[in-house]
């Protein structure tokens, strides 16, 4: 008896590119599923559909296509989902390392406003407060890439802290609010300058 379901083509025949593409609505659908985004979906799909390109050669010829790339498109989702809470932990982390211990608005800082707030701060003190709090050196490592003493960068990181809540505190490092995406893009800014200066320094 002949089956009704399309055989899968071959991944290196031109018709397995066509049923690829015939299978976009069906991951939009499913992507819209997992996300509730009409945009992200219609990304998620798309991106599924070049990493199933790609990894064509791994598709086992006479399996399911349909089922194969579902599972590319969640797997795909699974992890951006949680390189985002990555960042999200990461964020939280910096505000709280970079904010007074008795401070009690850290965690709703916005990184954003942090990053316009450091820029504020004496060279020394922001340099000493970005190797600690986003850099995650001890006040000993700090003190050797900046090349002074112990004391010495702990009353810089101690004095940054205070300016940090009081900028904070006035409002006078916040503009319009910012986007999770924009205030995680801070926060890799902010890691990303504390590498740079362990760097520089060594």
């Amino acid at each position: 008896m002949p089956s009704n379901s399309k055989a899968e083509a071959s991944p290196k025949s031109p018709e397995f590119i066509k049923q690829l593409t015939e299978l976009t609505p069906h991951l939009r659908a499913f992507a819209h599923s997992l996300c509730k985004d009409p945009v992200e979906a219609d990304d998620l799909a798309q991106e599924s559909l070049v990493k199933a390109w790609k990894a064509r050669d791994s598709f086992q010829e006479g399996s399911n296509l349909k089922a194969w790339v579902f599972q590319i498109l969640r797997n795909h989702f699974y992890s951006e989902r949680r390189k985002l809470w990555r960042k999200s932990e990461t964020s939280a982390e910096i505000a709280d390392n970079m904010m007074p211990m008795n401070e009690g608005q850290s965690a709703a800082l916005d990184l954003a406003d942090l990053r316009s707030a450091l820029k504020s701060l004496p060279d020394e003190q922001r340099e000493a407060l970005i190797l600690v709090g986003a850099g995650g050196f001890s006040y000993d490592e700090a003190a050797e890439i900046c090349g002074c003493a112990l004391g010495t960068i702990k009353s810089r990181v101690n004095r940054a802290r205070i300016a940090l809540a009081e900028l904070i505190e006035s409002g006078a490092a916040s503009g319009n609010r910012k986007s999770g995406k924009d205030a995680m893009s801070a926060a890799d800014d902010i890691i990303a300058e504390a590498q740079s200066l362990a760097a520089e320094h060594g």
